[in-house]
């Protein structure tokens, strides 16, 4: 099913196709649409490609194509059909089959354990000192194995290229050690700052790498980054 918001993007994209033969940009769509932040588009235009309604062509700046279109909307003019009260209105189609991404789950699976949930305010204070177990959520057992394992709630569109987003859940394994190239909770310890990023080490040198062109890479020294876990799942709410 669409969300209001998916719907309204995916009748604001194909509009502009058919009127200028170039999908609307980020910003365009986010002024449309009345959000805040590019993050927000981001997640509407992954669930519209999860969905089989867009695809997003390579090598191409602002490309989106629509593949099809819900069977509420003309596709001639991506009009909303009257429905069976004779007013016209929202009326998400229904589409059937199974989205779920690999590697992600849905909160609402059973079997769910409790992890302790260290939120956005995580950004900026070591792990550890978080440790209260004061909030929690409920993570499918599925997604966790042996080990010790917590949860955080995403803060920011760094990571976004890695299919991680703002308000995202994301679940860690506690580790103080992880292989090259692993997402990772890192503890900088100059800046006293905990970061979810991918770990590079090259030589001496570590890299903290964003998912994000807009954000640069940050080199340190060996004894400057500490991992404090390893990324093992993700969850999302739409």
């Amino acid at each position: 099913m669409l969300t209001r918001k998916q719907y309204d993007l995916l009748v604001h994209i194909d509009k502009t196709l058919r009127k200028t033969g170039v999908s609307p940009s980020f910003d365009e769509m986010k002024d449309a649409l009345g959000l805040k932040s590019k993050s927000g588009i981001h997640r509407l235009i992954t669930g519209l490609e999860e969905r089989g309604f867009i695809r997003r062509l390579p090598h191409r700046a602002r490309a989106l194509e629509v593949l099809r279109l819900p069977e509420n909307i003309e596709a001639s003019g991506a009009k909303v059909k009257p429905g069976k009260s004779g007013k016209s209105g929202f009326a998400p189609n229904v589409i059937k089959g199974n989205f779920k991404l690999p590697g992600a789950a849905t909160a609402a699976q059973t079997d769910a354990v409790q992890l302790p949930l260290y939120g956005r305010i995580a950004a900026g204070t070591p792990i550890e000192a978080l440790r209260d177990h004061s909030q929690t959520t409920d993570i499918p057992g599925s997604m966790v194995g042996k080990g010790e394992h917590f949860a955080l709630e995403v803060d920011g569109d760094s990571m976004i290229d890695a299919g991680i987003f703002d308000g995202d859940t994301v679940v860690i394994k506690r580790a103080d050690t992880a292989d090259n190239g692993s997402i990772v909770v890192a503890l900088i310890e100059d800046d006293n700052e905990v970061t979810l990023k991918r770990l590079r080490r090259k030589g001496a040198s570590v890299a903290l790498e964003p998912a994000n062109k807009d954000y640069e890479t940050r080199i340190f020294g060996p004894d400057q980054v500490k991992v404090q876990g390893c990324l093992v799942g993700l969850l999302r709410k739409y």
